[in-house]
């Protein structure tokens, strides 16, 4: 049992806010991993997520069965295995800073291309099939490092001009498959012991509390309000990956 009270004030708000991210309300679960991270290993952070994680993803795909993207899942999911199966590979080489850089460099760049770049970049997003390939795989390795594949994800996922409600749908349908998928070397390099599955187990009631916000919110929202939102908080996220590594 981990008995550092900083570490559950921090577990708290993290498992929370994931939820409001996997109630389709993406961009804020890239903070999870680094707020647990100030009091234990970001490895061992993901380790507890990643059972949490699981739970959400089981709420968030009854709540958005009927509102996903199926072409849009189906071209990427294939990359993302690819992506978790490297991360595995790299696991004891790549750095936790080095992730955040990667992931922060995408979460800052892709908003300003779209506020200041030429809207014709967009389309060509949009229309490649090799961007969804790159966009599923980064997100795979990304999500398998630190759950941190929402930016790369969403890079390929809002060109596509989806409703939001199906924008949202897609993102939680993707990540179903992607964590399903990340148990099986989760549970290969020793991240399911008794202390990381026991503390999962007790922050897990949080779980449906912060989906159920993240839907209500998702409904609720007009559409072009909603991307303003998450263009916000991609870059919002970006800087403070960046923040970490270079100054923090």
């Amino acid at each position: 049992m981990i008995d550092q009270p900083l570490f559950w004030i921090t577990a708290i708000v993290a498992v929370v806010i994931t939820g409001i991210s996997k109630g389709g309300f993406g961009g804020l679960a890239l903070f999870a991993v680094p707020l647990m991270a100030l009091t234990i290993s970001p490895l061992q952070a993901a380790g507890i997520m990643l059972p949490i994680l699981i739970v959400m993803d089981w709420i968030s795909v009854w709540s958005y069965r009927k509102h996903w993207d199926k072409a849009l899942v189906f071209k990427m999911v294939p990359a993302a295995v690819i992506g978790i199966g490297i991360g595995w590979a790299l696991a004891g080489y790549v750095t936790d800073n080095l992730v955040r850089v990667i992931v922060g460099m995408i979460a800052v760049a892709f908003p300003l291309y779209h506020w200041f770049g030429p809207k014709s970049g967009l389309a060509a997003i949009k229309d490649s099939r090799l961007a969804g390939y790159i966009a599923g795989s980064l997100a795979g390795f990304t999500s398998f490092i630190a759950h941190a594949g929402g930016p790369p994800f969403q890079a390929y996922a809002i060109p596509q001009g989806l409703p939001h409600r199906i924008y949202a749908g897609s993102a939680v349908m993707f990540f179903f498959v992607v964590n399903a998928v990340k148990l099986v070397p989760y549970a290969a390099l020793g991240q399911f012991d008794k202390t990381n599955l026991t503390t999962s187990l007790i922050l897990l009631p949080l779980a449906p509390i912060g989906v159920l916000i993240g839907v209500y919110l998702v409904k609720r929202i007009d559409g072009t309000l909603f991307y303003r939102i998450m263009y916000g908080l991609i870059f919002i996220t970006g800087l403070k990956l960046l923040f970490d590594v270079f100054i923090g």
